[in-house]
């Protein structure tokens, strides 16, 4: 089963905190000193706000699947969407360790797929989205191509077109 993702980028996390809790009538699942999570059931939805991004307002959407090959089932649905397209595989991200793939919609709006395999004690690191959606498969010079040098160390580690981290 699927779950929509949304996640908000914030300046006074405590306000959103009252805030959210108060529209959802629920405490946040997951609460750190920089982020919260509320994993709501109606509507389902993973819906997750931090202080870690650069624009605030809506930082990304996105889809959480509960099984592996969910993820790769959209994927493959990725791939054919003509878009530009982020293989990131496995990573820790948000307190917690997925796998993921990102693609930008025709505006530019990411969206985030992704398989959550347990959690984690830190943050982690968020995907440069600014960085990916300019440096990925904008000149791949075929579908599933990484760019070379694109989508930094974990393009350059991982096979072209592989889930482990390569671009497109």
């Amino acid at each position: 089963m699927k779950r929509l993702h949304v996640n908000l980028a914030v300046t006074d996390l405590s306000a959103s905190i009252a805030f959210y809790s108060t529209l959802f009538d629920s405490e946040p699942t997951v609460l750190k000193d920089d982020y919260a999570k509320w994993m709501l059931d109606d509507p389902r939805v993973n819906f997750a706000i931090s202080t870690h991004g650069t624009n605030k307002g809506v930082d990304h959407l996105g889809i959480q699947v509960e099984a592996a090959d969910e993820l790769g089932a959209i994927h493959d649905r990725m791939k054919r969407a003509d878009a530009r397209l982020v293989a990131q595989g496995e990573t820790v991200c948000c307190y917690a360790k997925s796998a993921k793939n990102w693609i930008f919609d025709p505006e530019g709006v990411a969206w985030e797929t992704f398989h959550t395999t347990g959690e984690s004690a830190v943050y982690g690191s968020d995907l440069d989205l600014a960085e990916s959606e300019s440096a990925c498969c904008a000149d791949a010079p075929e579908a599933g191509a990484a760019k070379a040098g694109s989508c930094g160390a974990q393009a350059a580690a991982g096979a072209a077109g592989s889930q482990s981290g390569a671009c497109c």
